[in-house]
């Protein structure tokens, strides 16, 4: 899933200055998930926002909506009369359903309401860790099933470094060595032999490192 924090308030609030009527867009996806862009998130800053202006002598009229995956523009159609009537939208969904809305309702002003962080997984309640850097060439097979991309510092392809002791990580002792971890899980699958292959540098041409990723589904698109 993907993880993502909210902006501080009084980012928030300097962005709305000056505007008499926005809405407030949330997720009910994700971001509902990890606790910071869900309706009760949505219902919380709406009514920050109501109080801010209040004190500061503003006129401000906040709408409040949550749909449910801002990444989709079919999900997000049922609010479109909402930002059209505002002069902005304060978005706390990912990044992909502010640019989502962006595509939907041009021109309108969407303020990104949260901080995308990475994709992870709930360990415990509260608790996010990033498990998958969408490096574009995934290579868990090999590894047990850990990611040395995204778990380890340094995104080592090839073992441990050198700061690695007890099994845990040198930048931090809660942070586990996940080269220890693939070990030990290719130890208990008796397939020690897949550390001895020497994996070349990653392409990371078709990761970040080149132009914007896109997946066709053919058989989805009538080809």
């Amino acid at each position: 899933m993907i993880v993502a924090e909210s902006k501080l308030f009084e980012e928030i609030n300097k962005l709305v200055k000056g505007y008499s009527k926005v809405s407030v867009i949330g997720c009910g996806d994700c971001v509902t998930v990890c606790h910071s862009g869900g309706q009760k998130q949505v219902e919380e800053l709406a009514l920050k926002l109501r109080i801010a202006a209040k004190r500061e002598g503003r006129k401000l009229e906040v709408k409040e909506d949550t749909v449910l995956r801002q990444c989709e523009q079919e999900y997000v159609e049922p609010v479109g009369d909402y930002i059209k009537d505002c002069d902005a939208v304060i978005s706390i969904a990912c990044g992909i359903g502010v640019q989502t809305l962006v595509e939907k309702f041009p021109p309108a002003r969407v303020i990104p309401g949260l901080n995308t962080t990475f994709m992870g997984a709930p360990v415990q309640p509260g608790l996010f860790l990033e498990r998958c850097a969408g490096c574009g060439e995934c290579v868990l097979d090999e590894t047990g099933g850990f990611c040395p991309v995204s778990r380890c510092s340094k995104s080592l392809l090839n073992g441990p470094c050198g700061g690695s002791m007890g099994g845990k990580c040198e930048v931090a002792q809660d942070i586990p060595c996940v080269w220890h971890q693939i070990y030990d899980q290719l130890d208990k699958q008796g397939r020690l032999d897949c550390m001895d292959e020497i994996k070349p540098p990653k392409r990371w041409s078709v990761s970040t490192g080149s132009a914007p990723r896109k997946l066709e589904i053919k058989h989805l698109q009538g080809g």
